[in-house]
């Protein structure tokens, strides 16, 4: 007999996402995702509420423009007034020498904090609900505490060591040192050690008494980076030098007052770093002096001495014009040499206006050689008294423009103001700036809603049972009927007492009414058949064949049909529970042995038309027995004598018994369970009869849970589940 089964990975595999079945997936675990989201929305809840709020303060200082007043000549002055760059500053504000100095200023590095709740218990604290004081919680804040210290020193080996104090009564208190030992102090006065180098002064103290504190003395670089760790600098606008500063912290005053001492510290070093710059060129200038003085007693000297030589008076009508002129051109030099280098960064050397001032500067050139040659042209003694009067004037000058810059000097670092300006002083927003709470559960309730949906997915793609009737049909095996989850059957599987059947007992029940469909699918199926007898068998224990084939018999009964039930599971046959006979009752097995007659062995049921057939003793050699041929004479003789005859046999791939069986039946049924059967077992038993030549009739999915199954699947149970029968048309 050959196999036209198909092959189901081929069936199953698909590039695409089907995106309906997702979608069914999720809305079958609606209740399971959204009770993900509740938990997570709880848990969003307690961080926002519990989590401690963070404060932000916020600065604005602008960085002004340099005078460009240093000490310097004319011809140098241009290289002292330079814009500062924000990025520069930005550093510097971020500087241990500037944030040193305001850890030293608000003592940053002595650190007192409370005892915290855990997370949970502080939530509830700030909902305000009280807690008891014992069972250890009398230790944690509750929020109202405070602890000031006037006075923190300790050795260089217990910087950053975690001391305990725990707040006694009347301004009492205990702390625990580093090394474990206990000391006593009161608030106001100071605790000292002076072997260890420790002194501490607590300034106000205000908790119930057992509350406890954690103090700690930083090393510098330690609260340093703390405070860098919480300080934010950044330029508002795009070259605006404008820097804006941001500080966060847990209270709301101290976050202000320490920004308000970066603030300080920050301007501080930028009015000493102008005092400096003021301080070097005086000091530059001041050293030039005594040179200057001596090269105007120097020129002075020679001139003097050369009359006196010469008797020479002075230069004379035409040599001092000659000297006035000479000293106003190039003056007027010197000025378009400065007008040049402003149009370099505008034009070009071709502009017509860059041309005009070239064309005038020749022209001044030109005739400042012109009246160097006529100098050329005076008596020899005028011209020597020319140019010692020349070298003396441009001594002076120098000498007077080096005094004017120190004067200025002096004047500038007496009133030295620095570059910087604060323009918004220091102040804490109102509000905290964390948690937000919104946020938080609005991202808890997203995070459970993905985390419950990546559940649910994860699960349905981890899950091995069969899901639906089409999973099983896709593997070539026709699926006579779906059985819905009957509760009831479910408690008594695992039952060692009698069991009831339920298409007796509760017939109404929909899941009856899929052995119905059942049965009237193999009413027509074994018309062509040679025998009118039916195996059942499953894949595994667990599956639901034994309470299958009862309830299928107690239906065929019910329409009036002659059924026999067979329990051909001579390994651990169970049907006897149904029928409440004993396991001493002889059976099948004394039958196919050749010990008792088939009149002998019937048990008439309380139902009419039904009758039992029990395994008897559980024989050592089941297969062989039912290999002889009077197992095929006793389904002949059931056939002459029932309607129907229904075989539950064992589980298929644990002995070779249903294939033996399958060979003498008419049909062969294999019950999967939902979500537990899964489908390789179903494609294994096919494979299974196959190899023995004996075709699998079909598949019944018994226990079906719309609830847990992918929306969509099954025969239309969306109207059968709400569809009941009354009791007066039950039959």
């Amino acid at each position: 007999m050959s196999d036209t089964r198909t092959n189901p990975s081929t069936q199953f595999e698909d590039d695409e996402i089907d995106l309906l079945a997702l979608l069914r997936r999720l809305w079958a675990g609606k209740y399971w995702i959204a009770g993900v989201a509740v938990v997570a929305l709880v848990i969003g809840a307690i961080i926002a509420v519990g989590t401690p709020a963070t404060y932000r303060a916020d600065a604005l200082l602008q960085l002004e423009e340099k005078s460009g007043q240093l000490a310097l000549p004319e011809a140098l002055s241009d290289l002292s007034g330079s814009e500062p760059r924000s990025a520069t500053e930005i550093e510097i504000l971020r500087s241990r020498l500037v944030l040193g100095k305001a850890v030293a200023d608000v003592h940053l590095d002595w650190q007192a904090k409370p005892k915290e709740l855990p997370l949970a218990l502080r939530a509830l604290v700030k909902l305000g609900l009280p807690l008891p004081n014992f069972a250890g919680l009398a230790a944690f804040a509750r929020g109202d505490e405070v602890l000031r210290l006037d006075l923190l020193e300790v050795p260089s080996f217990w910087l950053g060591e975690e001391m305990s104090l725990v707040a006694g009564d009347d301004g009492s208190f205990t702390i625990t040192l580093p090394n474990g030992v206990a000391r006593q102090g009161r608030v106001g006065e100071t605790l000292m050690d002076q072997d260890l180098e420790f002194a501490l002064r607590v300034g106000d103290l205000q908790a119930g008494p057992g509350r406890e504190f954690s103090i700690k003395h930083l090393s510098d670089s330690a609260a340093i980076n703390g405070l860098r760790g919480r300080l934010s600098v950044s330029e508002r606008g795009r070259q605006t030098s404008i820097l804006e500063l941001g500080l966060t912290g847990a209270d709301r005053q101290s976050v202000e007052r320490e920004l308000h001492a970066i603030t300080q510290a920050y301007l501080r070093q930028n009015i000493s770093r102008s005092a400096a710059e003021a301080q070097s060129s005086l000091t530059f200038v001041e050293s030039q002096l005594p040179e200057a003085e001596a090269a105007v007693k120097k020129a002075e000297d020679a001139l003097n001495q050369y009359r006196q030589e010469q008797q020479a008076i002075d230069l004379g009508f035409e040599g001092q014009s000659l000297l006035t002129q000479i000293s106003s051109l190039e003056s007027e030099l010197q000025q378009l040499a400065d007008q040049e280098d402003e149009l370099s960064e505008r034009y070009t050397p071709n502009h017509p206006v860059y041309q005009q001032l070239l064309n005038a500067r020749a022209r001044l050139e030109s005739r400042l050689e012109t009246l160097r040659s006529e100098v050329g042209g005076l008596p020899q003694t005028q011209r020597v008294v020319f140019n010692l009067t020349r070298d003396l004037e441009l001594a002076q000058e120098v000498y007077v423009q080096l005094m004017n810059r120190a004067q200025e000097l002096q004047v500038l670092k007496a009133s030295t103001i620095g570059n910087v300006r604060i323009v918004d002083q220091a102040r804490t927003a109102p509000l905290p700036v964390a948690p937000k709470r919104s946020r938080i559960l609005a991202l808890s309730l997203l995070l459970g809603l993905i985390a419950g949906a990546g559940g649910v997915l994860l699960r349905a793609w981890l899950r091995k049972g069969v899901h639906s009737s089409e999973e099983i049909e896709a593997t070539g095996v026709p699926v006579f009927a779906t059985i819905n989850h009957l509760p009831e059957a479910t408690a008594h599987r695992k039952s060692r007492s009698h069991l009831p059947i339920h298409a007796f007992t509760d017939s109404s029940n929909l899941a009856i009414e899929g052995f119905r469909s059942l049965r009237t699918a193999l009413h027509f199926g074994l018309l062509d058949a040679g025998t009118r007898s039916i195996a059942i068998t499953s894949a595994a224990p667990e599956a639901g064949k034994s309470f299958v084939a009862v309830n299928l018999a107690a239906v065929s009964v019910q329409a009036d049909q002659k059924v026999c039930l067979v329990d051909a599971d001579l390994r651990r046959g169970r049907l006897r529970r149904y029928f409440k006979v004993s396991k001493h009752q002889p059976g099948l097995s004394e039958y196919l042995a050749g010990e008792a007659e088939l009149d002998d062995i019937l048990v008439p049921s309380t139902y009419p038309g039904l009758m039992f057939l029990p395994t008897g003793q559980f024989p050592p050699n089941p297969s062989e027995l039912f290999m002889r041929k009077r197992f095929s004479e006793l389904l002949a003789e059931l056939d002459r004598r029932f309607d129907l005859t229904i075989v539950d046999t064992p589980p298929a791939l644990a002995v070779t018994d249903p294939v033996v069986i399958g060979r003498a039946v008419g049909a062969t049924i294999m019950v999967a369970r939902f979500d537990e059967t899964p489908l390789g077992e179903v494609e294994a038993v096919q494979h299974q009869f196959a190899t023995a030549g004996v075709k699998l009739s079909g598949a019944v999915l018994n226990g079906f849970d719309h609830r847990r199954a992918d929306a969509g699947y099954g025969y239309g149970y969306g109207y059968s589940y709400r569809y009941t029968y009354k009791k007066s048309e039950v039959d």
